[in-house]
């Protein structure tokens, strides 16, 4: 039985016990929030390593059945240690993809962008069918989904949609949806009976959080002087009127509206926080559109990364080439674990590969 790094188990087990320690003997306040969130995180693991440290116990001393010479409990000891050989492997991979590194974004709300590609207004209508499909997906998880903004088209369904959607592990779940999804079915307006093929495009970005400003007195450079009125008439007869400079960002901020010197500064500061998260804003708002370009290509029917064939009632995910012909639960919502699952299983692969071969 082949057992994960032992010391890296050691320390995992160490971390979670000195944890409970603190838990239960008085943590409070922001700390008692912190260990708790830093438990729930460490729990699955140290579970599961108990598990297989008692297993590796186990064994052993099934092995000394085994030789200890007693033909029948040496036998009745092999048939165990087949099993348990079996447990343990069963257990050492899930450990090892417990212990894989984690996307930080996991926990996150979703951004969610539906946009019709190529098609016409059968990719509008198909836009409108996704994001019908993404929201009985997230009632289905319990999740909430707003809608931000959207455009729909004359015909019905979207030229675009953009939605949040907030629940435990709602950026997990949907990250591998970003990219070019290809229908193939025959439109309503189609006389012939012809299959026609278009595309929506479907952009997954994790929510960004407000952004704490702080700033520093350094980064500061603060004017008082004389408040003045209208003509250029002094108000007050002391220097309560404030002028600041954020030095780093060149953003100056003046305010006069109080007598007291220490409110006007209170405002100006206030301001200047705004301006700054508003600026900081802009720059997230930036690089998620940066991350859209990279994840929603053109639009082209060619970048696909899956394929609802509707006359065939089958949808197949070209990145692993599955295909469930399932088409009608996975539209419902209910059958698109098995794609989501399955594409984790992929990625979980991948950095377990990736992760022996860096060990190497």
């Amino acid at each position: 039985m082949t057992i994960l790094n032992s010391n890296k188990l050691d320390t995992v087990l160490e971390r979670f016990e000195a944890i409970e320690h603190e838990l239960s003997h008085g943590a409070t306040g922001e700390t008692y929030v912190r260990l708790s969130k830093e438990y729930a995180e460490l729990e699955p693991v140290a579970m599961a390593a108990r598990a297989l440290k008692a297993l590796e116990r186990e064994r052993r001393g099934l092995q000394d059945m085994v030789a200890s010479g007693e033909s029948e409990l040496a036998a009745m000891a092999e048939t165990e240690l087949a099993a348990l050989e079996t447990r343990a492997q069963r257990l050492d991979r899930d450990l090892k993809i417990l212990l894989l590194p984690r996307d930080a974004a996991d926990e996150r709300n979703v951004i969610l962008e539906v946009r019709a590609g190529t098609g016409g207004d059968e990719a509008a209508l198909f836009a409108g069918d996704l994001f019908r499909m993404y929201q009985r997906y997230a009632a289905l998880k319990g999740w909430r989904v707003e809608v931000i903004s959207a455009s729909e088209a004359e015909v019905g369904g979207y030229k675009e949609v953009i939605a949040g959607i907030a629940g435990a592990g709602a950026y997990a779940r949907l990250k591998f949806e970003s990219g070019v999804h290809r229908v193939q079915r025959v439109p309503a307006t189609e006389a012939q009976g012809r299959i026609h093929t278009s595309a929506a495009t479907v952009a997954v970005l994790p929510e960004a959080e407000d952004v704490d400003i702080h700033i520093e007195e350094k980064d500061l450079r603060i004017d008082v002087f004389r408040s003045s009125g209208p003509g250029g008439q002094s108000v007050n007869t002391t220097d309560s009127a404030v002028r600041i400079t954020h030095l780093p960002s060149g953003i100056v901020v003046s305010q006069q509206d109080e007598k007291s010197q220490h409110k006007n500064k209170a405002k100006a500061l206030t301001i200047l926080r705004a301006r700054l998260f508003e600026r900081e804003r802009q720059r997230l708002d930036e690089a998620r559109s940066a991350a859209r370009r990279g994840q929603i290509g053109s639009g082209d029917r060619s970048e696909r990364i899956r394929t609802y064939n509707f006359p065939q009632g089958r949808v197949t995910d070209h990145r692993i080439n599955l295909t469930l012909y399932k088409l009608d639960q996975v539209m419902d919502g209910a059958a698109l674990d098995e794609i989501i699952d399955a594409l984790i299983t992929e990625h979980q692969a991948e950095l377990m590969a990736s992760d022996a071969g860096a060990a190497a």
